[in-house]
Parts: structure tokens; C-alpha cells; sequence
């Protein structure tokens, strides 16, 4: 299968990690599924402090974890989403958290309100019953998603999802 990507959106607290965690927990028995989240505030923590591998960390190397389960990289250098892809190996679809300026197939979550400043972005908007009815016209062209019907929101990504080059 080949490896493709595709990228939700919205304000903080509109759903989406939920969104792709319902997703991956959906897929994950018949693909293989790698998500990438951006951290645009940089408050991710990955150890607890003054342990070995932040103390490691902490030194300005480039860290990896090994253990019977899982890899865990630690980085100084940021890394373009190509990077990171090829450090999951193998993978058929690549869920991105963020990152609005990446070029890929973007999905918006919305709760309560649309925000505006994210359609330029868009090419679909999950929402559900809290966004007011009628729909904006800002919204034409844009696919309009039910948040609750995951089916739906796996049939768009794999229609448009893009491959990774």
C-alpha cells in the first residue's frame, strides 16, 4: 500500500485530537497507521526530569530511546514531515496534528463557531450540532463533514489523502 498523508486543523479544544485518535483506533487493525502532532508552543515533555534520557537530553545530543515496545527520539533539530516519515519506516497513512503551512489535504474541526482564518487552508470541515445553521457561504467549495460519523470523515481521507514523497 502506498504510504499517504492528511492533516486536521482547528482552535484548541475543538476535537481533534479525539478526532484522530477515534481514527487511528479504527484503522489500526487493517493499516498502518503513524500520526504526527505539532507542538507550535514547544511544551512537550518527554521524560520527567532528571531522568536518564532527559539528563541525556539535556547534554544537546540527539537522543534515542530503545525498549522492547517502543522508540523514542528526542531531537535538538527540527525536522521536516519527509523526515519524520522516513524515521516511522513503514506506514500507510500519516495523520498530521497541525502544521497549517505543510501542503497536504486538511480537514477542520470545529465546535461552537467556525473560525474564518482557517479556510483558506481547508479542503473539508468536520463540525457537529453546535455550529449554527445555515452554514456561512464562506464554507462553499469546502466538503462539510459530520464530526460523529467517523465513516464518513475515513471515506474523505481516503479519497483525497496524498501520497508521500
Amino acid at each position: 500500500m502506498e504510504q499517504k498523508a492528511v492533516a486536521f486543523t482547528g482552535p484548541s479544544g475543538s476535537g481533534k485530537t479525539t478526532l484522530i485518535e477515534k481514527i487511528a483506533k479504527r484503522l489500526i487493525s487493517q493499516r498502518k497507521i503513524a500520526i504526527v502532532k505539532h507542538d507550535p508552543s514547544d511544551k512537550a515533555v518527554f521524560d520527567r526530569e532528571g531522568k536518564d534520557s532527559d539528563r541525556f537530553f539535556k547534554t544537546g545530543a540527539e537522543v534515542a530511546v530503545l525498549s522492547p515496545s517502543r522508540t523514542s527520539l528526542f531531537s535538538h533539530r527540527p525536522r521536516t514531515i519527509a523526515e519524520v516519515a522516513d524515521l516511522f519506516g513503514d506506514f500507510d497513512l500519516l495523520l498530521v496534528e497541525g502544521m497549517k503551512t505543510l501542503p497536504l489535504p486538511r480537514l477542520g474541526v470545529f465546535r461552537g463557531r467556525i473560525d474564518p482564518d482557517y479556510l483558506p487552508v481547508l479542503q473539508a470541515v468536520a463540525i457537529d450540532d453546535s455550529i449554527p445553521r445555515p452554514l456561512p457561504s464562506s464554507l462553499e467549495g469546502i466538503d462539510v463533514l459530520d464530526l460523529n460519523d467517523l465513516d464518513a470523515i475515513i471515506n474523505w481521507i481516503d479519497a483525497h489523502a496524498l501520497p508521500m514523497k
